[in-house]
């Protein structure tokens, strides 16, 4: 059978790569096609459009960005219609995709959803245009089955991608030596993988240096940035690594974090951390008046607690900073707080093998289906 993949972010090129390894083991005979990365390329998939020129965030950049935008919506429809997949698999990147499976539904493709959009956070009604258009919805909190039962709709959790990550994640021993390294402790920098984010958080970051004179800092670099981008932010005792964040984590003692998918990767490979969003003043009021939760970071979300501190905004200083990873480092009651919610929220998502139980039910959900209609 033929699938057409859409992940439009790092993060879901990372679970597509996994999902197409399960969708391939089920269906021998899969053909895949999609937008995404590196990773799903890896995997088996061809990529006719990579995430890295998708990278738009917050509310005015989209705006400014517009007319690049509804191109690619153009085009990813054209590709979709010469490619005639038995189904097309969203994954996360809601902006994009519910509008994708909007103009596919009316078409007769099936759909499915991989990583839900996060429509309990805001625009709470986008779930019954989810129950319209996608004929199955994968979600990966368990809070998200009793969001949905809400609007009558019957959605499957799967369990947490990222625990796929991390279990088949094997530690560098010669990471500190490749990347010239140090002895000394480290605090992780996990500015985000868009450009935008980055600009914003960095610098805010490395301005904290000086309070910590007895830790190396290290940047968590993403390969869709060059690494001149980053070398604008580095200073004494500041480095770089790219497309390592795992093995940093593993060997950080702390970590600063922009709010996203970094930040559950970080409690999940317990590390103590502090949470930071920043976007432009536009940006922020709207989503202020939006959002319908109490938190920014997924830790918490799931949680359901502030188990981790988060700094937004105009909070985001380097001596707000400072103040909150001096409070999670020498074996604190803080830092030792943080670790034992951390592995609630473990207790809470599962264990490895979300990918595979997705992959393995979009094939037999579309096997079924031809069986029903032959």
């Amino acid at each position: 059978m033929k699938y057409f993949i859409i992940a439009g972010e790092r993060s879901g090129d990372l679970h597509g790569s996994n999902l197409i390894t399960a969708i391939k083991k089920a269906d021998a005979r899969a053909e895949i096609q999609g937008w995404g990365g590196d990773y799903m390329q890896t995997a088996g998939a061809e990529i006719v459009m990579h995430y890295k020129d998708l990278a738009f965030m917050g509310f005015v950049e989209v705006l400014k960005n517009l007319p690049k935008i509804l191109g690619f919506f153009k085009l990813c429809k054209k590709q979709i219609q010469d490619f005639q997949p038995d189904a097309i698999i969203l994954i996360d990147y809601s902006g994009f995709n519910m509008r994708i499976a909007k103009w596919a539904k009316p078409q007769g493709f099936k759909l499915f959803y991989y990583i839900s959009p996060k429509v309990w956070a805001w625009n709470q009604d986008r779930a019954l245009k989810l129950k319209q258009n996608i004929d199955k919805l994968f979600v990966i909190f368990p809070f998200e089955v009793d969001f949905f039962k809400k609007y009558d709709y019957e959605v499957e959790f799967v369990g947490n991608p990222l625990f796929d990550a991390i279990a088949a994640f094997e530690p560098n021993p010669d990471f500190l030596n490749q990347n010239k390294l140090t002895n000394k402790r480290i605090i992780a920098l996990l500015p985000g993988s868009r450009k935008q984010e980055v600009e914003k958080m960095l610098e805010v970051m490395v301005a904290t240096k000086k309070q910590f004179p007895e830790h190396h800092f290290v940047i968590a670099g993403v390969g869709n940035l060059s690494r001149e981008f980053y070398e604008r932010f580095l200073a004494d005792d500041v480095s770089i690594i790219i497309d390592q964040a795992y093995d940093l984590l593993s060997h950080a003692e702390a970590a600063m974090v922009t709010s996203g998918t970094a930040t559950l990767e970080t409690a999940l490979l317990g590390v103590p951390q502090v949470v930071c969003y920043r976007t432009s003043w536009v940006s922020y009021k709207i989503a202020m008046m939006v959002i319908k939760v109490p938190y920014i970071s997924l830790v918490n979300l799931i949680a359901q607690k502030e188990a981790v501190v988060e700094l937004w905004q105009d909070e985001v200083t380097p001596e707000n900073i400072t103040e909150e990873i001096k409070k999670v480092l020498n074996n604190s009651a803080e830092r030792q707080q943080q670790l034992l919610d951390y592995q609630k929220i473990r207790e809470i998502l599962g264990s490895a093998g979300a990918s595979a139980k997705t992959g393995k039910r979009i094939v037999e959900i579309l096997e079924n289906d031809n069986l029903a209609n032959n």
